[in-house]
């Protein structure tokens, strides 16, 4: 098979319109597209924190692409105060887990937002960020939850690749997995990076995964 060739002007036409087309951003008409050697770097503004999350997901959907740097300011209609914010997503996360969010911890520092603490599964981590996305007010998060399972290093690789056999947006036969305790490590190389990122997925969706170091390297 011939590998289809994708030149950083056809990326970057295809990430500036999957980005005007994604339903989910409620407006784009302010953010750049720039690509290098098949790296997306996106700039401008956005009026919320998930317009620029979302274009950053829509970026990485696009094939060709083999990183995303998101550059995005969050410039927002109005302000509100750090323990508004802090207090709404307490009980967002509490909403969403209720039996696990007594061990995380919001700190919120001029709109932007951290979280912090322990999850014994990586989608209580993913939920717990979830949860406090759409928060008005919110510029920024970052994640520092820590994952600390309860399940040894060989159930874990071989969760992971039963799930990478499994899906069918993944080459299996392409990706090797090592795991040292709760850490994993994916190697290979697959056509695109909405495939990169499914491979990681299905690491991070595995119980026990406390760290993914994704290697995986995008060749068409």
């Amino acid at each position: 098979m011939v590998s289809q060739v994708r030149t950083d002007s056809t990326i970057k036409r295809d990430v500036e319109d999957e980005i005007k087309w994604d339903p989910s951003i409620g407006d784009s008409s302010h953010i750049a597209v720039a690509v290098k050697d098949g790296v997306v770097t996106l700039t401008g503004f956005t009026k919320n924190y998930m317009d620029s999350y979302q274009a950053e997901k829509a970026a990485k959907r696009v094939l060709g692409v083999k990183g995303v740097a998101n550059d995005i300011e969050v410039k927002l209609f109005y302000e509100r105060t750090d323990p508004e914010i802090a207090e709404e997503a307490v009980k967002a996360i509490k909403r969403e887990l209720p039996s696990s969010s007594e061990n995380m911890r919001v700190i919120v520092k001029n709109g932007y937002l951290t979280l912090e603490g322990d999850a014994e599964w990586n989608y209580q981590k993913e939920w717990a960020e979830r949860a406090v996305r759409s928060i008005s007010g919110v510029k920024g998060i970052s994640n520092l939850i820590q994952v600390k399972p309860r399940v040894s290093s060989a159930d874990v690789k071989r969760k992971i690749e039963d799930a990478l056999v499994r899906s069918a947006k993944v080459d299996a036969d392409k990706v090797v997995v090592e795991v040292e305790g709760g850490k994993v490590i994916l190697r290979g190389t697959v056509r695109s990076w909405a495939e990169r990122q499914e491979a990681e997925r299905s690491a991070w969706a595995a119980p026990g995964a406390s760290s993914v170091e994704n290697k995986i390297v995008v060749s068409l």
